[in-house]
């Protein structure tokens, strides 16, 4: 083959092809590293534990992002160039496809847990320092992966589970907590005066200084909500920052107990009552 029958022309084109390519995927690049770095500079520079884990996830999905970009760029750009240089693309594109099933096959876990990893992330179900119950495992979020989610639980458990496999997915700490207290009296109590001491202590406890702020919403005063075996339950509904639910709670009932004790509210427990009936045991 001589010079002259070498195709220059098209040679020139698939280069120009590959070069326009590699430019369009350094620009897109570049627009995505610059779209993330003013992102996490505005959520860092809050210094809230959310915020990073959000700046967190957004990095991640926008790496995520760069490497779909640059494979399909990639793949469109020489399947292009092969075309322009005569190269049949079908047997080409036949066996890739033979290739990506064959993979979809022997990987399939492994690609479910990277898409649904994908989608959490992209839907943000949870973040870092979420407290969270996944397919009946609960604890806090520390690691959100692609492919797994970390958690550790109160007891210091760490839990590792494949983002395909969660089914239900249960986010007790996003945005705000609702605290669902039930204050169980006594029957003897006259329910009326039970429930006037409850909602003022309540009141006061959202009035605090150190405490209100930690609501995100006025508390409710539900009233009775069952008439239980041996006590008759008071509903409270209290509104919180969900970091500090747990802390609301345990306050909350200590100034309950303590405000009924002074009322001479009787708090109910279980008893059980024990009849002796005297039989006669002369012998006939």
């Amino acid at each position: 083959m001589s010079w002259s029958d070498i195709p220059w022309a098209e040679i020139g084109q698939s280069a120009a092809v590959l070069a326009a390519a590699a430019v369009g995927w350094l620009i897109a690049r570049a627009g995505i590293r610059r779209w993330t770095a003013r992102s996490r500079a505005k959520l860092d520079a809050t210094g809230d534990l959310k915020d990073r884990a959000r700046s967190q996830r957004l990095e991640t999905i926008s790496r995520t992002l760069s490497a779909i970009i640059a494979i399909t760029v990639f793949v469109v750009a020489v399947l292009t160039a092969l075309a322009i240089l005569g190269v049949p693309i079908a047997p080409v594109v036949a066996s890739l496809s033979v290739v990506g099933i064959a993979i979809g096959f022997g990987a399939q876990d492994l690609i479910r847990d990277i898409l649904a990893g994908f989608f959490v992330l992209i839907e943000d179900q949870y973040a870092v320092g979420d407290v969270v119950e996944l397919n009946g495992a609960s604890g806090t979020v520390e690691e959100l992966r692609l492919r797994t989610t970390v958690l550790r639980g109160l007891d210091g458990s760490v839990f590792h589970i494949p983002n395909g496999q969660i089914t239900l997915t249960k986010n007790i700490t996003h945005e705000f907590s609702r605290l669902v207290i039930d204050v169980a009296v006594d029957y003897a109590e006259p329910v009326d005066r039970a429930i006037a001491v409850i909602a003022d202590e309540t009141e006061r406890f959202a009035a605090d200084g150190d405490w209100g702020p930690l609501l995100v919403a006025e508390p409710q005063m539900l009233g009775v909500n069952e008439l239980g075996e041996s006590s008759v339950a008071i509903r409270v509904l209290l509104t919180t920052d969900p970091d500090e639910r747990w802390t609301i709670k345990r306050e909350f009932l200590r100034r309950i107990k303590n405000r009924l004790d002074a009322e001479g509210i009787v708090i109910p427990f279980p008893q059980m009552t024990v009849t002796h009936r005297a039989t006669d045991q002369t012998a006939p």
